[in-house]
């Protein structure tokens, strides 16, 4: 009896939480966009005007293409060991929002490489990275890096969506409407890898063991990436002062504790260690139902002119 508490707390520890079905969000779309992004019209300081947080996020744009090949290619493994109907409904969503996130980020990738951005550098080294890394690994760590990266882009789209403004500093509509139909896609589908990796898996030391590759790939590695950017594109970047004062400010804006994308969110990051941890411990519900008709609505959604078509998955049982 002395034992019992203890070997509960040891088995949730080493477990995690289980999937639990009362988790699940509903069924989610697939929405079609066209964007026709155009090079002469890329702003390469748009986020917020800062250059080098700006390249930040052309560099993830480039990175998060592999990463999204790597989630759907694990989810359409997995997709065939699940027997929920509602989940596997899901899991085909992910596929298809995340198979267009690529399609799309790669069209945004080749207007970068025409407007002068090193973005055939960067995608060597995110196909040697994912091709001779991430992609060799077994498939229970690839679940699991999975549920981490996913776990990453719902942080962003949380902090994105809590901070609308930043979409607006620049005149770039197409990389706003790129950006934002990303976040609140990635805020939808938020809960799916997750709970896939739990009913398949549940294994709390092999969710943390996918945890750190994605914290260093995202935060790491393409930050350091990003600082060639400013570089490559404008040579005397290297001896502007105004350019290093640039570089003190989107750092700031990107790890600064107090608003920074993800030093104000490392408590949210970090949660993710947790043994009981479920991504709807965040409730971002409201935000979507705004950003919805924010985004949506037929009359002047920021993405309506871009929207082509949408269809739902089937709910085969």
């Amino acid at each position: 009896m002395l034992l019992t508490q203890p070997l509960k707390k040891i088995s949730k520890f080493l477990n995690g939480s289980k999937f639990d079905p009362e988790n699940q969000s509903k069924a989610i779309p697939i929405r079609h966009m066209k964007f026709d992004f155009d090079h002469q019209k890329i702003d390469p300081k748009f986020y917020l005007n800062a250059e080098l947080a700006s390249a930040y996020f052309a560099s993830l744009s480039i990175f998060l293409t592999y990463g999204e090949d790597l989630v759907i290619d694990t989810a359409r493994y997995h997709r065939d060991f699940i027997q929920d109907p509602l989940l596997k409904q899901r899991v085909t969503a992910l596929i298809g929002q995340e198979a267009l996130h690529s399609k799309l980020h790669e069209e945004l990738n080749d207007a970068f490489l025409k407007a002068d951005l090193p973005v055939k550098l960067f995608r060597f080294l995110a196909h040697h990275v994912f091709e001779y890394g991430f992609n060799r690994l077994p498939q229970p760590m690839k679940l699991s890096l999975m549920a981490g990266i996913e776990h990453f882009t719902a942080v962003l789209a949380e902090y994105m969506m809590n901070h609308e403004h930043i979409f607006f500093e620049s005149q770039d509509e197409k990389q706003r409407a790129i950006w934002m139909w990303h976040m609140l896609e990635e805020s939808e589908h938020k809960d799916i890898a997750y709970d896939v990796f739990q009913l398949l898996s549940s294994n709390y030391a092999l969710r943390i063991a996918g945890f750190f590759p994605a914290l260093i790939t995202i935060l790491v590695l393409i930050s350091a990436a990003s600082l060639i950017v400013p570089f490559y594109r404008k040579p005397s970047n290297l001896i502007s002062l105004s350019y290093y004062k640039d570089m003190y400010r989107s750092v700031g804006l990107i790890f600064g504790l107090k608003d920074g994308v993800y030093g104000s969110s490392i408590k949210h990051i970090f949660e993710y260690l947790k043994p009981d941890f479920h991504p709807n411990d965040h409730d971002t519900s409201a935000f979507l139902e705004y950003y919805k008709e924010r985004l949506l609505n037929p009359v002047d959604g920021i993405l309506t002119p871009y929207f082509t078509k949408e269809f739902m998955p089937d709910l085969k049982v």
